[in-house]
Formats: C-alpha cells, structure tokens, sequence
C-alpha cells in the first residue's frame, strides 16, 4: 500500500454554521476544572483541545488521561504534545478514584497517551487504575480507551483481567489515510488489537471510533465498518476531524449533519449495537448513553 497524500487544493479553512461550541456558563464547569486541577489530573478534554470539553464539564464529566501528558507518538491529527514521558506516578491511579468518586460518576472514559517507552505500554496503569476505581465504587461502568499495545497479547490480557466493561481502540481513520494521520499505528495492527481483545475476552463490550474529513472516500468507510464488524467490534463512533492547530493536517471536507445520520444508519444496518455519530461526536462524548451489560 502506497502513503497517501491529503491534496493541499482540497483544504477548508472556514467552519460551517453546524460546527458550534457553547462557552461554560454553569458553575459545574468551574468546580469539575478545580477538582480536576486539585488532584493533578490530565483530561484528554485539555490535553486534545476537544470541542466538547465545555458541555461535558458543565455536567460535571470528564475523559481522564493517565500516564501523564507526553506522548511517544506524533500523529498529525492530535494535540496531545510529543516528547520524551515523565515516569509513571504512582499514586496517579488512587487520585483518579477520588476525582470519580468525588464527581459521583456512573459511567468512567479512562484513556492514555501512547507510552511506547515502557515494556507493557502502560497496560499496568490502566490496570491500577481500574482496581483504584473498582475498590472506590464495584458499580461503577469502567470505559477504557487504550493504545494498540502493538497487538500483544499478554499487555491486553493484563487490561481485560482488570475487568473494565468497554474495551475501546480507535481506528481513527481508513486504510489508505492511516500512514498520514497516525504516527508509527497500522491499520491492521489496530484491528488485531480488537480481536485479540475480544478472542480473549468473549463477553468484552469492544469499540472504536473515526474522523470524518480527512479525505477518505464513502466506500472506505464503509470497509472499515466491515473490518471492524469482522473483528467483532460492537460500539462506533463517527465525528468531524477538527484541526487544532496550523501545524496539524488540514481538514478536507466538512461533513454535513445529515450525511452523519446517513452513516450512522449504514452502520447501524452492518450489525453495530451503538453507533453515535455527528460533527461533535468524540470517543467518549456522551459515552454513558450507551449501557453495556454488565458480567463481572
């Protein structure tokens, strides 16, 4: 497979009406930014420049990124900084027990930068970090949004044996576009990882999310809802790539609410048991609408 190339003539620079965020006006939003800051937490809500960061902490929720704020990889999508991570702290899993505890959350996103420094990946943080919050609240409904772990099987093995309750890993993008937008992923590395999550762990709720408007073509979408299906995956995600800043890639195509809403029905069409998509959607917006049952 050749590496693509987004053609600089198809870049847009000016957002449609439909790209909208609303500014915080409720106190929730302060307090969930003090709370946050209180316990030297990252959020991927920061970290990411998401969009949506606004609302969700207005309601008093938020995606938290353990591991720290650096990541070991560079992809040309994210606002995540690249450079060499911090060590681990140790007591990061129990401060993030107590945000969720505190934030009286039902439903918890937990995600990650890439730590390709370290021989697991990080899968034992995550795997901390699910035992903190288990030990705080057994009822609460753990989401984990994890790296490709290379597709080793032992690293995702030490996350599942933590029993988180949705196993989630992006694709991100299509197949033709991965070598552009995502730094040292692969495609197929992704979709193992998947299977191998849900080969070991068979009632695992697994999930994955795209970027729309980066130049992929309907019918490559439309393959990496097959891929995905194949491999098992039973929650999508679909929203508008933003650009965070003029270094990152540009956007190709803004894609309108209604051609959302058609996608969501193709996939819904394809066997997917949750599918959220639209311009704002992220991995973990409104992650709580959808309620896994729980085997634990």
């Amino acid at each position: 497979m050749s590496c693509a190339k987004i053609d600089p003539a198809l870049h847009q620079t000016q957002k449609p009406p439909w790209i909208k965020v609303r500014l915080p006006s409720n106190p929730v939003f302060f307090s969930t930014k003090a709370l946050i800051s209180d316990l030297r937490l990252h959020t991927v809500c920061e970290s990411a420049q998401c969009p949506n960061r606004w609302e969700c902490w207005s309601q008093g929720t938020a995606t938290f990124m353990i591991a720290g704020d650096r990541c070991t990889r560079a992809c040309g999508f994210c606002a995540v900084t690249t450079a060499k991570p911090f060590a681990l702290e140790v007591d990061e899993p129990k401060r993030v027990a107590q945000a969720v505890g505190r934030m009286n959350l039902k439903h918890v996103v937990i995600t990650a930068v890439a730590r390709d420094d370290l021989n697991d990946g990080g899968a034992d943080h995550f795997a901390r970090t699910i035992n903190a919050i288990r030990e705080m609240d057994p009822a609460i409904i753990i989401e984990v949004l994890v790296p490709d772990f290379h597709a080793r099987d032992w690293c995702i093995q030490i996350v599942l044996d933590a029993h988180p309750d949705i196993y989630n890993h992006n694709m991100e993008t299509v197949e033709r576009l991965t070598p552009v937008v995502r730094s040292r992923a692969k495609y197929r590395i992704s979709l193992q990882a998947l299977r191998r999550a849900k080969d070991l762990s068979p009632e695992m709720v697994t999930k994955s999310g795209v970027m729309l408007g980066l130049g992929e073509k309907e019918t490559e979408l439309f393959q990496t809802m097959d891929d995905l299906r194949e491999v098992g995956c039973e929650v999508l995600t679909m929203g508008q790539y933003l650009r965070p800043t003029p270094k990152h890639l540009p956007v190709v195509e803004y894609i309108t609410p209604e051609q959302f809403g058609y996608y969501g029905d193709i996939a819904r069409k394809k066997g997917f048991l949750y599918v959220a998509s639209g311009p704002l959607v992220r991995s973990s917006y409104h992650a709580a609408d959808f309620h896994p049952v729980v085997r634990r």
